[in-house]
C-alpha cells in the first residue's frame, strides 16, 4: 500500500536538502497547523463497512492499523526519502529494528551475506549469530579493500552489508567501488549511513540500494527517544520490507515519530557544526594520544576518500591510550564530557568500546575489528570547543598522558 502525504513530488525532489528537512512530508488537517501534528491512534474508523473492506483490500487511499500507517510517521517517511534521495522509506522502532529488517526481509535460507568486520556490535551480532540461524551464510571483510567483497562473493551472495564510517574505528568504505561490484553482480548492497546521516553523505548518489538508519543518533539529536529507517526503491520498500514489517510489527510510535521530525529541522546546522568542533578535538588530541581515527584530519589513511563521499567528517570519532586502565582512567576524570555509550547527542559523550558498546563480541572478533583496549569513541557536542579542550586537557593529564 502505497502512502500519500498531500505534497506534489515533482515539486518536493527539486527542493535543496536544507528546504527538504524543514518542509519534506509535511501534511496539514483542516486546522492548518504549522507544525506537524501528531496523531496518537492506534486505529482509524470508516464510514461504512465498505469502506473498510476497500481499504484492506488496497482499492482505497486511507488508514487502517497504526503498526501499518499513521499521518505523523508517514511525514517522517517521507521526509527522510527525500533528504537520502530515494523514492521510499519506512520506519522502525528502533535502529537495530531498521538493520534487522532491512537484512531479514530479502533473506532466507541458503544465502550468503558479504558483511564489513568494522560494524557496530549488535550489527556484528547479526552478522555472526542470528543470520547463521536462520541457515544464511556470512563472510565478514576488511570493508576498506573492495577487493575483499569481490572475493568474498559467491553465487549465492544476495547482500553486501556495511557502514561508513564504521562504528568506531572509523574505517570508510569506498562506496562507488563497492557498489560497482555489487550492481555487476546483482547484489543488493545494505549501507548503514547512521553516522553521517543523509546531511553529510547521500549513499544512493554513488550507487547504492538500501540505506538504514538509527535515527535515534544525529536526526533525532538531542538523546530523547529510539528510531530507526529503511529507504530504498518504491519496489523495495512496498513490495519487500513492508511484508516484513507489517507482520513483525518493529512499528515507530507517533511521539517519536513527531519528536525525529523536529530533530531534521536543525540537522543540518547541527551536524555541521558539531563536525567543526569534532576537527578542533581531532587536532588537539593528535601527538597527545598514541593513535587517533578522525576521516577529517589528513594523518587517516583514507581521508582523500572521505573528502569525497562526505560533505563533512561528522561529529564522532575514536582515539587510543595504552590499555582498558588508561581509558578507564581518562573517562573518571572527565569533568564536562559525559561517560555514555549514545552518540549524536548534541552533548559530548564519550564511550570505551570494548567494555560497553562492543562487549557481547568476543575479543578475538573485537581485535580483528581494530577494537583494542585502549579505543575510546567520542562524540563530540555542541558545547564551545574550548570548554571541551580544557575537559581534555586536564582529564588526560591525570591519566597521565
Amino acid at each position: 500500500m502505497k502512502r500519500k502525504t498531500g505534497q506534489d513530488r515533482s515539486i518536493t525532489t527539486q527542493w535543496r536538502p536544507a528546504t527538504r528537512a524543514i518542509r519534506g512530508g509535511t501534511a496539514r488537517s483542516e486546522w492548518g497547523e504549522t507544525s506537524e501534528a501528531m496523531f496518537l491512534t492506534s486505529g482509524y474508523a470508516y464510514d461504512c463497512a465498505g469502506d473498510a473492506a476497500a481499504r484492506f483490500a488496497g482499492e482505497q487511499d486511507g488508514m487502517t492499523y497504526s503498526r501499518l500507517q499513521n499521518p505523523t510517521v508517514e511525514m517522517l517517511e517521507h521526509r527522510i526519502a527525500l533528504m537520502e534521495g530515494t523514492e521510499a522509506c519506512r520506519t522502525t522502532a528502533s535502529g537495530m529494528a531498521a538493520m534487522t529488517a532491512a537484512l531479514l526481509c530479502q533473506l532466507e535460507t541458503g544465502d550468503h551475506v558479504v558483511a564489513a568486520r568494522a560494524a557496530f556490535g549488535s550489527c556484528r551480532w547479526l552478522v555472526d549469530t542470528l543470520l547463521p540461524k536462520f541457515g544464511i551464510a556470512t563472510t565478514t571483510v576488511d570493508a576498506r579493500d573492495t577487493q575483499q567483497f569481490v572475493d568474498a562473493t559467491r553465487d549465492n551472495t544476495k547482500v553486501y552489508f556495511f557502514e561508513t564510517p564504521a562504528n568506531p574505528t572509523m574505517d570508510i568504505v569506498d562506496l562507488k567501488a563497492v557498489c560497482g561490484v555489487a550492481r555487476e553482480r546483482g547484489i543488493t548492497t545494505v549501507v548503514d549511513n547512521a553516522f553521517a546521516t543523509p546531511a553529510l553523505q547521500r549513499p544512493i548518489e554513488f550507487g547504492a540500494d538500501v540505506i538504514a538508519h538509527s535515527a535515534t543518533k544525529m536526526m533525532d539529536g538531542q538523546g530523547r527517544v529510539l528510531a530507526g529507517a529503511v529507504c530504498g526503491t518504491d519496489a523495495f520498500i512496498n513490495e519487500t520490507l513492508l511484508p516484513f514489517t507489517r507482520n513483525t510489527g518493529p512499528t515507530l510510535s507517533p511521539f517519536n515519530a513527531w519528536v525525529v521530525l523536529k530533530g531534521l529541522e536543525t540537522l543540518d546546522l547541527r551536524i555541521r557544526r558539531q563536525s567543526e568542533n569534532a576537527l578542533k578535538l581531532g587536532r588537539f588530541l593528535e601527538g597527545r594520544v598514541p593513535h587517533i581515527n578522525h576521516p577529517g584530519l589528513p594523518s587517516h589513511p583514507q581521508h582523500e576518500l572521505a573528502m569525497q563521499q562526505m560533505d563533512a567528517c561528522g561529529p564522532i570519532f575514536s582515539f587510543e591510550v595504552e590499555d582498558r586502565k588508561q581509558a578507564h582512567a581518562l573517562l573518571d576524570a572527565l569533568e564536562l564530557i559525559d561517560i555514555s555509550n549514545n552518540i549524536g547527542d548534541s552533548r559530548s559523550l564519550m564511550t570505551h568500546p570494548a567494555s560497553t558498546t562492543h562487549s557481547g563480541v568476543a575479543e578475538d572478533k573485537r581485535l580483528e575489528m581494530g577494537i583494542r583496549e585502549g579505543m575510546l569513541r567520542f562524540n563530540v557536542g555542541l558545547e564551545d570547543a574550548n570548554d571541551l579542550i580544557a575537559d581534555l586537557d586536564q582529564a588526560l593529564g591525570r591519566a597521565g598522558l
